[in-house]
């Protein structure tokens, strides 16, 4: 029972893939550091495009995912919480 053993194959044959029955004994651990390093990249390309974002035009109040990333968009959304906070207190003044 079992089935017998491997099939042949050719032993000459390469793959990038490691040809058949591959298996590496650290393919665990190649794989979660590759995972980390691309994430490390992903991290750095996000931060630098977050860096040089610039807009013309201020998206409208509301949910924008880009407001919590976009430096300009943070300044920008200070600036307007300054000036409606000192527009309240000249109304209660």
């Amino acid at each position: 029972m079992g089935g017998g053993g491997k099939i042949f194959y050719p032993k000459q044959v390469w793959s990038p893939a490691g040809g058949w029955y591959c298996q590496p004994a650290n393919w665990k651990a190649n794989t979660a550091i590759m995972g980390l390093v691309l994430t490390g990249i992903v991290g750095l390309t996000w931060n630098l495009s977050a860096e040089r974002e610039y807009r013309d035009k201020m998206p409208a109040p509301g949910f924008f995912p880009s407001r919590y990333w976009s430096r300009q968009i943070r300044e920008y959304d200070q600036k307007m919480e300054r000036k409606a906070a000192k527009k309240a207190e000249s109304l209660f003044s």
